[in-house]
């Protein structure tokens, strides 16, 4: 005969309390019928924890369910007061800020470009603000993905070198709270994982194009960051006929594409890209070199990690740029099959990936500072 499990009961009441709390972050508000059968707890255990949960302020009523046979059954949902996460997309124009819940619901959202006096950290904390003006509850920690090489300590490492974590620091300063760093693109990857097109693959390698060319990769399940935060950066690989060290595609390249055929030297790839659907014959030679690259690009990297799939994203999800891709990787299929699939969020997928993180983690500090015991004093 198996023995009842025995312990301290405030392990118990810990363990039974996240459980509630990670139900009730995934499906909302829920009845203690509801909470019984998603935590397979009884309910004495719903009741009692509930009722510590309410006293610490961490759960509150959320109406009633009508819709099942029987009395009206109260529900109970995550308190909307505890706080919320900021997810935030930096690129070279602009910074997009999202407030979330530990649900992972949006709740407000802000986008504005720099502006001339390049105060990054001021702008992002004034869109913050914004955004938290709109809402009753502190913003507790921020994931901010960022153009460039973000080394493991959280710096910054750009044209102009690393920043030796300054950007977090002075972020985290003006925002009152944590700031994680990650690159944007291993962001959109995160993204793709967990809820896009990379969900079923093992392995994969994300291309996200949009100023430039950077890569996520996955491998068995998990983003590979490299050691000093390098990994995926494939803009500068080496690529016939280009000079070593020459950019595969980045803005500074489609104009120079375009200068060789007669083209907006100005415009971006998306106007190249809308100009090839409609007909233009040299934007339709400018979006098929850039479409033979990614290709050269994705065969390098495929002789390395062998990955499942490669996820085509930003602005390498537009129809010409997929058709240009195809046709390219069709001509060395014999050489090197490769696999192509289109991102599930196409420009939008380092937000994602950082709202995805930022509820995450929210809820993880939530949890922790909800059911850690206050200290004793020592009298």
């Amino acid at each position: 005969m198996s023995r009842p499990l025995a312990g301290p009961q405030s392990l118990l009441r810990t363990l039974n309390g996240r459980a509630i709390l990670e139900a009730l972050a995934r499906k909302g508000p829920q009845t203690r019928a509801e909470l019984m059968a998603a935590t397979g707890l009884s309910r004495t255990a719903v009741t009692q924890v509930l009722r510590m949960l309410d006293g610490v302020g961490a759960v509150a009523a959320a109406g009633v369910d009508r819709d099942t046979r029987g009395p009206a059954a109260a529900r109970v949902g995550l308190h909307p007061r505890l706080g919320f996460a900021a997810a935030v997309h930096v690129d070279h124009r602009a910074a997009h800020v999202v407030l979330v819940d530990a649900t992972g619901t949006v709740r407000a959202e802000q986008h504005a470009p720099f502006p001339t006096n390049d105060d990054r950290v001021g702008h992002i904390a004034a869109l913050v603000e914004g955004c938290r003006r709109a809402l009753k509850g502190p913003v507790q920690l921020a994931v901010v993905g960022v153009p460039g090489i973000v080394t493991p300590d959280g710096g910054i490492r750009d044209d102009m070198g690393p920043d030796g974590g300054a950007f977090r620091t002075a972020l985290s300063d003006a925002l009152g709270c944590p700031v994680r760093v990650e690159n944007d693109v291993n962001l959109a990857a995160l993204a793709e994982l967990t809820s896009g097109a990379g969900g079923e693959l093992a392995s994969f390698a994300l291309l996200h194009l949009d100023d430039g060319l950077g890569a996520g990769i996955v491998i068995e399940g998990t983003l590979h960051r490299g050691f000093s935060g390098v990994a995926g950066e494939v803009a500068y690989l080496p690529q016939t006929p280009l000079p070593i060290g020459a950019p595969i595609v980045n803005d500074a390249v489609v104009g120079d594409l375009a200068l060789g055929l007669g083209l907006d030297v100005d415009a971006p790839l998306v106007a190249h890209l809308e100009a090839a659907a409609g007909g233009d014959e040299a934007a339709q030679k400018l979006v098929a070199e850039v479409g033979r690259r990614l290709v050269l690009v994705a065969g390098t990297v495929g002789l390395v990690i062998d990955p499942e799939a490669f996820i085509l994203g930003g602005d390498a999800v537009h129809p010409m740029l997929i058709d240009a891709v195809a046709r390219t990787a069709a001509e060395y299929n014999a050489q090197l099959p490769l696999r192509f699939l289109v991102s599930s969020f196409g420009p939008e997928a380092p937000l994602v990936g950082a709202v995805g993180e930022a509820a995450s983690a929210l809820r993880v500090a939530l949890f922790t500072r909800i059911l850690t015991p206050p200290a004793k004093v020592s009298r």
